[in-house]
């Protein structure tokens, strides 16, 4: 299956792109994908911590299946003030 990730705030500027294409085995979840990118870009594994996760545009978890999902966003935690 085919996923688009979609990459937001400092979490773009880490991979050096807003968006990318991925192509994952059927039966995957947030975790199997975000597993691949971190291999895809290992800047990813050493941020300190997991980011938001949307699917098709809804907040998710990590042990979201992806299948039948067409986009998936990933958002660094924000602070407000």
């Amino acid at each position: 299956m085919s996923v688009e990730v979609r990459w937001f705030a400092s979490l773009s500027e880490t991979v050096g792109r807003s968006d990318e294409r991925i192509e994952l085995a059927p039966g995957s979840d947030v975790s199997a994908l975000w597993a691949a990118l971190v291999a895809r870009h290992p800047a990813l594994g050493a941020l300190g911590y997991r980011p938001l996760v949307a699917c098709d545009r809804e907040y998710a978890g990590w042990d979201r299946a992806l299948d039948g999902v067409d986009e998936v966003a990933f958002l660094p935690p924000v602070s407000g003030g």
